[in-house]
Formats: C-alpha cells, sequence, structure tokens
C-alpha cells in the first residue's frame, strides 16, 4: 500500500496542533509542515505581554524543536507556499519544489491590516511576528512615548505591557469605547477606566488621518483633532486571513476559507483550520475566530477529519487578556444581543457578564471571575434564566 502523504501549510498554532493530533491518532504516513517563518510553531499571545516587556526571553514553542525531528515531521520553514494545484493535488513551493499530498490543510492564518499609507518602518510597527515585539520594545520604557492606533486585544494589551514599563501611551480609536466590538460600549467602558487609571491617555471617538515620522519621531494625525506626537507607533487595526492561496486553487472564500462544521472546504481532501478557516459552527453558524485556544482545538480537530472523522468542530469558544494585574475571560460568541445580565458589581470590577439574544445565552465575560466562565461554558446555546444568572448564591454548574 503507497505511503499516504498530508501536508499542512502553516507553521502557527493551528498547523502544530494538527500535526500534533495526527501522529497521536496514530497516522504513520508522510507529514510535511510548511511556514514561512523561520521558527517552528509558537505562541503569539506573549509578544504583546510576557515577551514584549522582556520577561520572557523568546516566546513558548508549542513543541519542543526536537519533537519534528523524532515524530518524521518534515519541516519547510521560512519558505512561502506559492500555489496549490488541485488537479495534481500538489502544493507548489516559492523555490519550485513541488509536495504532492493526499490530504492537506490550510492553516494560513493572517497578517495585520495596514492603515491606508502606513507601511512598516522602525518607528511604526504591526504586531504578529517576533520581529515586531522586537521592534517594538526597544521604543518603550521611561520618557518615552508610544501612540497605538486601535483599541482591541492587540491595542489594549500593548498598551497595558508599554505602561507597566513606564511608557507614556496614548490610545487611538475611533469607537466609544476600548474593545467596543467584542465587548460592547458598557464592558468597553469598564477597560477604559482600567487604562484610564493606570495613566493611559485615551483618544476615543478619534479617526487617523495618517503617520508620519520625521526628526526620530512620529506624527499620527487626527481628522478634527490635535495630532499626537511620540517616539514610536504601533498599528493595531485588526486582521486580514490570507486566503490568497485559496481563492486562488478556486476554493470557496467568504470572510475566510470557507468550511463545513468538520473543516472541509470546497475541494475534495482539503480543510481549512485557525484563524484563517470560516467553519460552520454548529451553534453559531458561519464564523471565524481569531484567538489561542480556537487555533489549538480546531487544529487537532480537524486533524482527526483528515483522518476520517466526521465530529463536528462545535466548541463553545474561549479566551483570555491580561492587561496589568486584570484578567478578561470571556466564553461564547456573541455578535449581537439584546440583554446583558451582570452578576457581582461593575464598579469593583468583580463581576461576570453574561450576554443573551431572546433569551439565548452566547457569551460570558468576567473580571475576577474566572470560575464563572468555566462554569458557564457548558451553559452557551442554553436558557439559564435571567435571575438564576445574576444570583451569586446559585451554583451555575447546577443550571442547564
Amino acid at each position: 500500500m503507497t505511503e499516504r502523504t498530508f501536508v499542512v501549510v502553516g507553521a502557527n498554532l493551528a498547523g502544530g496542533a494538527a500535526v500534533r493530533t495526527l501522529r497521536d491518532e496514530g497516522f504513520d504516513g508522510r507529514i510535511i509542515l510548511i511556514g514561512d517563518e523561520p521558527e517552528p510553531p509558537y505562541e503569539r499571545p506573549p509578544l504583546s505581554k510576557a515577551y514584549l516587556r522582556g520577561e520572557d526571553e523568546e516566546p513558548t514553542s508549542l513543541l519542543p524543536e526536537p519533537w519534528y525531528a523524532e515524530q518524521g515531521i518534515e519541516l519547510r520553514l521560512g519558505v512561502r507556499a506559492r500555489r496549490i494545484d488541485l488537479d495534481a493535488r500538489a502544493v507548489e513551493l516559492e523555490e519550485g519544489e513541488r509536495v504532492g499530498f493526499d490530504a492537506l490543510l490550510l492553516a494560513t492564518g493572517g497578517r495585520p491590516r495596514e492603515l491606508p499609507g502606513v507601511p512598516r518602518s522602525e518607528r511604526v510597527t504591526y504586531l504578529r511576528r517576533i520581529a515586531d515585539a522586537d521592534r517594538i520594545r526597544g521604543h518603550l520604557g521611561p520618557g518615552r512615548r508610544l501612540a497605538i492606533v486601535g483599541a482591541g486585544f492587540i491595542g489594549t494589551e500593548v498598551a497595558a505591557s508599554a505602561r507597566m514599563l513606564g511608557t507614556e501611551v496614548t490610545l487611538i480609536d475611533p469607537g466609544t469605547a476600548p474593545l467596543k466590538r467584542a465587548l460592547g460600549p458598557e464592558m468597553g467602558g469598564v477597560v477604559a477606566g482600567i487604562h484610564r487609571d493606570h495613566g493611559v491617555e485615551l483618544r476615543l471617538g478619534a479617526s487617523v488621518e495618517g503617520v508620519e515620522e520625521a526628526g526620530g519621531a512620529v506624527r499620527v494625525g487626527i481628522e478634527d483633532g490635535e495630532p499626537v506626537e511620540a517616539d514610536a507607533a504601533v498599528i493595531g487595526i485588526g486582521m486580514v486571513p490570507n486566503v490568497e492561496l485559496a481563492a486562488e486553487a478556486g476554493l470557496e472564500v467568504d470572510g475566510g476559507i470557507a468550511a463545513d462544521a468538520a473543516g472541509r472546504t470546497s475541494a475534495e481532501g482539503v480543510h481549512a483550520a485557525g484563524d484563517v478557516a470560516r467553519h460552520d459552527h454548529p451553534l453559531f453558524g458561519p464564523i471565524r475566530i481569531e484567538h489561542y485556544d480556537n487555533a489549538l482545538k480546531m487544529g487537532a480537530a480537524v486533524a482527526r477529519t483528515m483522518l476520517g472523522s466526521d465530529e463536528p468542530f462545535d466548541d463553545p469558544h474561549w479566551f483570555w487578556s491580561d492587561q496589568y494585574d486584570v484578567q478578561l475571560q470571556m466564553a461564547g460568541v456573541a455578535m449581537r444581543w439584546d440583554e446583558l445580565v451582570v452578576r457581582g458589581s461593575v464598579p469593583e470590577r468583580d463581576f461576570t457578564a453574561f450576554y443573551l439574544q431572546e433569551g439565548v445565552l452566547l457569551s460570558a465575560l468576567s473580571i475576577g471571575r474566572p470560575k464563572d466562565v468555566r462554569r458557564a461554558m457548558k451553559l452557551i446555546g442554553a436558557r439559564p434564566g435571567r435571575e438564576a444568572l445574576r444570583d451569586e448564591g446559585l451554583d451555575l454548574r447546577t443550571l442547564t
């Protein structure tokens, strides 16, 4: 019997989790992992936190580097996949090598969304890779000024790390609150208060016109407002999924690589996982998730699909964000909601907020109460009752 070859494009958390699962599940065929970064899969969350602050010497690798050789994983690192030939069942690499496959996983991740007309430079950085964090770190410390464009997770985490190092920080966003898209205006307002308490200048409702460099500094232009002067700027306005490889091969693309509930794309034997996959979630519908936990779990789940499983990837999703001494945890996905139910005290920043749509629990956010989020995960998609959620004397584990 001819040895089967599984190819994974994307040497990131989803790709790494997939190759690990393939071996753990007993696949003894050929596995090739392709990635355009020179490093094997590593954890990206520390790039805006511990690594950026210099507390970690290097980001944590997903697996010890010797593991790949021990398990017979063929690494093609620092190499870009240029084209997928579906007819020949092969991936063509940048330098011309063609790698044949029996099954293919696209875990191509994403790249930072660029501010029009604002390229990368030594003083203007988009954070995605180790080199980006190294560049930002060189501009942090007492007496330094940092402008951050975008108050999403990257922006707020970099702001917290910079302030912890004594940097003066101005956080700029067109919205009315940080993390408004993910948390809504009320909970985003809580995050705003946390940053103000730590000395961050918030410029909310401010649209950026452009970023200029001159005389060893940067100037961020604000529409109808005073410009922001700083030593450096970080742009964190979202991520663009790397769908080009899939689109050029003729796969269905819709805000990400379209996949069914098990991670299968529109092409036979081709799968998608991680940041780039817009999969059909049994509860939330077509959705693309960019968080660490999703990459690990979905990479593993889709690897099992490659081995013949038909199980849907129905994880309720969970993520966290460390900012100063505060940890936000959130479970579920709420693209919209009509009611916010709070257990605990928002002013004391010791609470859990539950996001409901027509009585259905879609998401739970905690500050200071991580156990609540863990216990609420099994309630995502259920109708636990508003008063029960508010009742601090009632154990969430007893609800259904």
